[in-house]
């Protein structure tokens, strides 16, 4: 009897280890709008230690690699932020380019016009990645170009000076809360603020859910996921918390080019892989909660 319950106990113990390898999923970790997020920042803090939080949270929670895509602009509105970039290379993580202005394919006045804003993004890039791989490339706002001659344009643009797509599987639209939370930090109104997390994190809880299902419905089986941050100070605020559930839901950490060399990301578009995806596929995949706060009007 006992060497019967010990083979069951050694049975359930097995079973619980190929469960929890099964519920593992590979993720890439991603930063937007380096080296300021947001035209204003909440009182009491800075770009630098919005940036060191950042770092030693992905740090404390064992990511590898942090690809920072850099809007260029901002280091001519805010020369100090330039203390960010060496911060993050300071980390050991890259940098990678998001257009000098953040400039939409689709709004530039030309291509040509884009192309140089592309261009221009280099300058800051170049210097600090050394000999390192810093050809990565982030449209802004997601958008490959509505107009396919000038989505193709861009592509082949693109490919001539030696870019990847940095795609993303994956967001929680952090971004929405940026403005939000500093108004509301400016009040002192922490009974919003803490709503406002409470939000964003249920929502995290939600799109992680949904990038599971996602991920099975389209292509059956776990990819490897490529998540979508901003260095923004609602970010920072979160980001342990953020980790921590995805921490719980099985992710492991890995590189941008790790996780793109799935087939999955074979095809860029606008908008993130699994949604578009789904769409060019005729599927239909439920969307977020429509409950939400006003965060446009919160704390004005």
């Amino acid at each position: 009897m006992n060497a019967l319950r010990c083979s069951l106990f050694i049975g359930l113990i097995a079973a619980s280890a190929i469960a929890g390898a099964a519920d593992r999923f590979d993720i890439a970790i991603t930063v937007d709008d380096l080296p300021a997020h947001g035209s204003v920042l909440p009182p009491g803090t800075s770009r630098v230690a919005i940036a060191d939080t950042f770092i030693k949270t992905l740090k404390a929670h064992g990511v590898p690699e942090a690809y920072g895509f850099v809007n260029a602009r901002a280091l001519a509105v805010e020369p100090n932020s330039v203390q960010v970039l060496d911060l993050w290379r300071r980390a050991g993580y890259p940098l990678g380019n998001h257009t000098y202005s953040h400039l939409s394919i689709d709004t530039a006045e030309s291509q040509d016009v884009w192309e140089r804003d592309v261009e221009a993004g280099e300058s800051p890039i170049v210097p600090r990645m050394g000999g390192a791989d810093w050809r990565y490339f982030r449209y802004p706002f997601l958008a490959t170009g509505s107009d396919p001659v000038r989505r193709e344009g861009g592509f082949a643009f693109l490919r001539v000076r030696g870019y990847k797509i940095a795609d993303v599987s994956v967001s929680f639209n952090d971004w929405d809360y940026t403005d939000a939370f500093t108004r509301c930090t400016a009040k002192g109104d922490n009974t919003s603020i803490e709503a406002m997390k409470a939000q964003y994190l249920k929502g995290v809880d939600d799109e992680i859910t949904r990038m599971k299902n996602g991920s099975q419905q389209v292509y059956g089986r776990m990819i490897p996921q490529v998540l979508l941050l901003h260095i923004g100070a609602f970010s920072a605020a979160t980001l342990d918390e953020v980790l921590k559930r995805l921490d719980a839901a099985g992710a492991r950490y890995v590189t941008l080019s790790q996780a793109q060399a799935d087939p999955a990301y074979n095809h860029p578009g606008s908008g993130a892989l699994i949604a578009r995806t789904a769409k060019e596929r005729g599927m239909q995949l439920p969307g977020p909660s429509a409950d939400r706060l006003e965060l446009n009007t919160l704390c004005r």
